[in-house]
C-alpha cells in the first residue's frame, strides 16, 4: 500500500486563502498527510488552527523553528514542508528546511528580493532536496497541451507572445480598511520589492515561458501605483524581446475594474496561434494559419499525454484552479517517491513541476522590471552579467 508523504506547513492559518488551497491540493489525490504545522506567528492562534485541522496538539507548533527541531527527532517526522507565509519569510523558512534535508513546496514569489533568491537557489542545488515553486497555472491540462503543441512545431516559429493577468480587487485602498490580504501585499517589508509585478506578474511571466518555450533576453517595463498612497506597484506593463526575434507583451494589473482573475495567454507563430483563458480553462483555441479556429477541450481523447494524465474527470465536468494546483503536488509526490526508490540520483526523475530555477527566473524578471521602470522605462537585459 502506498505510504502517504508526511507534510508540514508554515503559515496558512485562519483567514489565509492560499493555505487552504495548498491543503486541498495536497490531499486531492491522496498523496500527502498533513501531520504538523506552524500556522500563525502567534502560538495560541497556531495551536487553534492546528486543532481545527485535526493536527495533534503537540504538533501544532508556535513557530517554524520549533516545528523543524521537534519533527527531526520523531520517527514519523515530516518529509516535506509547504511554505504559505507572506513573501518576506519564504527564503528564511525554505533555507532552514533545506538545511535539514526536507523537500520544499514554496508559494511564489520565491523570495522577497533577487539577492535572497540567488542565495536560496545556490543552497537548494547543493542540498539535494526537491524544491517546487507553485506557479499554479502550468498545472492546467490544456496549458500542458498548449506547451506540447508549441514543442511539436504545430505553430511554426514563434513570433509573438501576449499574456495578461488582470484583477480588480485592489482598485480601492482596502489595505487601509482592515483587509489583511491587501495589507501585507501592499507592505514592502512583507511583500518584498515588487507589488503586482511579483504577486501576479510572475504567474503571467512563468505561464508565457512554460508554453512558448522561449526565454526573454531583454525587457522594458513601466510599473505604476495608480491608487494614491500605495507604496508598491499595482499595475505593470512590460515589453519582451526573445533571442529568435519574437516579441512579447505582458500586462498585470490589480486595479482593472471588471476583471476578477482574468489570466489570458496568446502564442502566435508562422503556422498558427493558440489562446487560453484561465476563467474558461477547459478550452484551448488553436487556429492553423488560413484555417478556421478549433476548440480543444479538456478530457477529449485526441489530446496528448501530458494533458490526459493531468485530467481527473470526463469532458463536460469542469476542472479548475484547485485541480491544477493538485497536479503540481502530485507531480512533486512522484519525484519524492522516485527519491525513496532510487536514492538521491537526480537523473531518476525529470520534474514536471516548477523548480527552484523557475522561482529564481521569476525573481530575475521582477528585479529587472523594477530596475527598468525606475530608470524611466528603458530596455534592460534579462540574461548575462547585467542581470547576475
Amino acid at each position: 500500500m502506498k505510504q502517504s508523504i508526511r507534510l508540514g506547513m508554515v503559515g496558512g492559518g485562519e483567514g489565509a486563502f492560499i493555505g487552504a488551497v495548498h491543503r486541498v491540493a495536497a490531499r486531492l489525490d491522496g498523496e500527502y498527510r498533513l501531520v504538523a504545522g506552524a500556522f500563525a506567528s502567534d502560538a495560541d492562534r497556531s495551536r487553534a488552527a492546528g486543532m481545527a485541522l485535526g493536527i495533534e496538539a503537540a504538533r501544532a507548533y508556535p513557530n517554524w523553528q520549533a516545528m523543524l527541531e521537534a519533527e527531526r527527532a520523531l520517527q514519523d517526522g515530516i518529509e516535506a514542508v509547504a511554505i504559505v507565509t507572506p513573501n518576506h519569510l519564504h527564503a528564511r523558512v525554505a533555507r532552514d528546511c533545506l538545511e535539514r534535508g526536507l523537500h520544499v513546496l514554496c508559494d511564489k514569489p520565491l523570495a522577497a528580493t533577487f539577492d535572497e533568491a540567488i542565495e536560496l537557489a545556490n543552497l537548494a542545488r547543493d542540498a539535494g532536496s526537491l524544491f517546487c515553486v507553485t506557479y499554479t497555472y502550468c498545472g492546467f491540462p490544456l496549458v500542458r497541451e498548449a506547451r506540447e503543441l508549441v514543442a511539436a512545431g504545430e505553430l511554426g516559429e514563434i513570433r509573438a507572445v501576449q499574456v495578461r493577468y488582470a484583477q480588480d480587487w485592489l482598485s480601492a485602498p482596502i489595505e487601509t480598511a482592515g483587509n489583511r490580504q491587501a495589507a501585507w501585499r501592499s507592505d514592502p517589508s512583507q511583500a518584498g520589492e515588487g507589488g503586482c509585478i511579483a504577486d501576479i506578474g510572475t504567474h503571467a511571466y512563468h505561464l508565457a515561458r512554460f508554453v512558448s518555450g522561449l526565454e526573454p533576453q531583454a525587457l522594458l517595463a513601466d510599473l505604476a501605483s495608480v491608487v494614491p498612497g500605495r507604496r508598491l506597484d499595482d499595475n505593470a506593463q512590460v515589453l519582451l524581446r526573445y533571442a529568435n526575434g519574437a516579441r512579447g507583451m505582458l500586462w498585470a494589473s490589480q486595479t482593472a475594474p471588471g476583471n476578477a482573475n482574468n489570466l489570458e495567454l496568446g502564442v502566435y507563430g508562422s503556422r498558427g496561434g493558440i489562446t487560453w483563458r484561465q476563467e474558461q480553462p477547459d478550452e484551448l483555441w488553436f487556429t492553423p494559419l488560413g484555417d478556421s479556429p478549433r476548440v480543444l477541450r479538456r478530457g477529449a481523447s485526441n489530446l496528448r499525454r501530458a494533458a490526459a494524465v493531468s485530467t481527473r474527470v470526463p469532458m463536460g465536468h469542469p476542472e479548475g484552479y484547485l485541480e491544477a494546483f493538485a497536479n503540481l503536488y502530485t507531480d512533486f509526490a512522484a519525484a519524492i517517491r522516485s527519491r525513496r526508490t532510487h536514492g538521491t540520483d537526480r537523473t531518476q526523475h525529470v520534474p514536471a513541476f516548477p523548480t527552484i530555477d523557475d522561482g529564481l527566473d521569476g525573481m530575475r524578471f521582477v528585479h529587472t522590471a523594477l530596475a527598468s521602470s525606475r530608470a524611466g522605462g528603458v530596455w534592460m537585459p534579462l540574461r548575462g552579467a547585467a542581470s547576475r
